[in-house]
């Protein structure tokens, strides 16, 4: 019996990109034949999915679990080729398993969601495998997950089919705060603004300096194109920038359902309405192929 040893799976992964279990039981059955077990592979349809690996997948679904205690949510982008496959029974329920077994992880990265345990391998290697049976390429572009550290509650909102989605983390100072309707009203409310709005960040103090750093870039250029004298541009670029605060921040953007107050307007009336003091701890929104 040939000696199987990580280097051989490893390099029949890399020519068939099969799962890992898939590969050593292949080059097990065949005593370690590398030419045998790659054919031992595609005569099981397992090695398809190689040929459609470099098959670009930019439709599928965005889904999002949330615990009931409201405490931790996760949310995920599984990409197909073909919005057909998308709406399929085959794919929505790959979609649906990897979310629980995701959910009932304690990964926290896209990195650390790949590696999680998943059948006899990985999440990464059970969805390569599921290629075959599918028929498309398949991958896992994005994960997320939120938790509450306190009084608050995770929420999530999935929009236009799975197109796109939204969690977000808001919190409360009184644990009966965030158990009320009011505040769960309020909530969906915010996700279904940030998924509308489409808010880079929560506060300007969250907001990437790279990119606040380009945008005024652009600004200055832009002002001294339209012949405005170079001294004038300091009075200028801030009246800018809070104008981009108010198209970015979550806090500072007019609110969807009434646009003449600002969601920290909201926030405030609604602290004030329930006696409490709630804020919006962080959110993540994915936008299917974005």
């Amino acid at each position: 019996m040939a000696e199987i040893t990580a280097a051989l799976v490893k390099s029949l992964r890399d020519k068939t990109d099969a799962g890992m279990m898939d590969c050593k039981k292949a080059l097990i059955e065949c005593d370690g034949d590398m030419d045998a077990a790659v054919k031992f592979l595609r005569e099981k349809g397992i090695a398809k999915a190689a040929a459609k690996a470099d098959r670009e997948a930019n439709q599928g679904i965005i889904a999002a679990l949330v615990s009931d205690c409201g405490c931790d949510g996760i949310m995920l982008e599984l990409n197909c080729e073909t919005d057909f496959c998308a709406k399929g029974d085959k794919f929505q329920s790959l979609v649906a398993e990897v979310a629980k077994t995701l959910k009932a992880s304690e990964a926290k990265t896209l990195e650390e969601a790949l590696q999680v345990s998943m059948g006899e391998g990985s999440v990464e290697e059970y969805i390569k495998a599921m290629c075959s049976s599918i028929g498309e390429n398949m991958m896992l572009r994005k994960f997320a997950r939120l938790s509450v550290a306190g009084n608050g509650a995770i929420t999530s909102y999935i929009h236009m089919g799975g197109k796109v989605g939204v969690l977000l983390s808001v919190a409360s100072g009184k644990e009966e705060t965030a158990k009320s309707d009011a505040f769960k009203a309020l909530s969906k409310d915010l996700t279904l603004h940030i998924a509308a709005a489409a808010p880079k960040s929560v506060d300007s103090s969250s907001l990437d300096p790279a990119f606040v750093a380009e945008e005024q870039e652009i600004a200055k250029a832009q002002l001294l194109q339209e012949g405005k004298p170079e001294h004038m541009l300091e009075k200028i670029l801030p009246g800018k920038l809070k104008a981009l605060y108010a198209q970015s921040c979550l806090v500072n953007q007019g609110f969807v359902k009434d646009p003449s107050t600002t969601v920290e307007a909201l926030l405030a009336a609604k602290s004030k309405e329930l006696g409490d003091t709630i804020t919006v701890v962080d959110f993540k929104r994915f936008q299917l192929g974005a």
